[in-house]
């Protein structure tokens, strides 16, 4: 704790015990004033020590004013959950700034996890490779991956029906192999290109962020991350179809993978773009309302689409 200028101490001047409190012979006039020299020598001494003090005082102040890091900017409150049936629900905090509510409420109605089977809320953050291989397919710009699934993740089929699902889905010529460019090769040895993992729900709020505290997956250009809660559940916006909605997680998070962003709905009433966040909506004024990004509020309502060319056409 720094001092305070209140802290330091204020040299005084005390009375010595040997001053005489009456006058004295003459011999005693010369000593008593000698004595007042002496003191006043030691006055401008401890004078000089408080300037130095004070000196060094501002010295400290300003040298932590330049050379300390600013304070941590004040983070907003952590949102907080309601659980129903051992799942973690989002409580509706808006991220946007000053949405309108009305607005606010329908897109979270839409992005929120629907009813569904039950899921891995945590896993333990470690991910095993899927044994399995499969020839490659699509052009020439060939991409390695490996399917993972992270350790203790409960999944109906087993990891084998999850790598069954994302192997024949990067396959399909509806798919990113649909522009005669990409393609892909799935191995179970070495080091991939990219990394296929399905995640628990509280390691995929860990991987990826929980800014917008709606259910999400995310990728990098080296790891996919799918949210075994969407994997199960779905999304309002695919209407219960959940192999469509399998079909367009796997497609748009490869998509990040292979460097693509995300898209708005751009033609009302059109097939949604497969990098629109379908899983929150597929308005674009639902999207600005949930604070996300590259959208901007036109009243352009897409249908749901899980496939880059999905008339297999480029």
């Amino acid at each position: 704790m720094k001092p305070s200028l209140r802290d330091r101490a204020d040299p005084s001047r005390k009375r010595r015990t040997d001053q005489p409190l009456v006058a004295r012979p003459r011999p005693a006039d010369r000593r008593r004033t000698a004595e007042p020299r002496k003191r006043s020598t030691r006055g401008k001494l401890a004078t000089a020590v408080s300037v130095l003090m004070l000196a060094g005082l501002t010295a400290f102040v300003v040298r932590e004013t330049v050379t300390s890091p600013p304070p941590p900017a004040r983070l907003a409150a952590p949102v907080t959950a309601e659980t129903h049936g051992g799942h973690a629900s989002p409580s509706r905090t808006p991220p946007a700034p000053n949405p309108d509510p009305v607005l606010f409420d329908a897109a979270t109605a839409s992005a929120e996890l629907p009813p569904g089977g039950e899921f891995t809320a945590q896993g333990n953050k470690k991910w095993a490779v899927v044994p399995g291989t499969a020839p490659a397919v699509g052009g020439v710009n060939r991409i390695t991956y490996t399917i993972e699934v992270e350790e203790g993740v409960r999944l109906t089929g087993g990891p084998e029906d999850f790598a069954a699902d994302v192997t024949s889905i990067l396959a399909d010529p509806r798919g990113w192999i649909g522009d005669g460019q990409h393609g892909f090769q799935r191995i179970d040895t070495g080091k991939p290109d990219l990394r296929i993992r399905l995640t628990s729900q509280l390691t995929t709020r860990d991987v990826c962020g929980f800014s917008i505290p709606l259910e999400g997956s995310c990728a990098t250009t080296e790891i996919v991350t799918i949210n075994v809660a969407r994997w199960v559940r779905g999304a309002v916006s695919f209407q219960g179809a959940l192999v469509e909605y399998k079909q367009y997680v796997v497609n748009h998070e490869v998509g990040h993978g292979l460097g693509y962003p995300h898209k708005p709905c751009q033609d009302n009433g059109a097939l949604a773009p497969v990098m629109m966040q379908q899983s929150w909506g597929v308005s674009n004024d639902y999207l600005v309302a949930l604070g996300t990004d590259r959208v901007v509020a036109d009243g352009k309502v897409c249908r749901p689409n899980a496939w880059p060319y999905p008339t297999g056409n480029r």
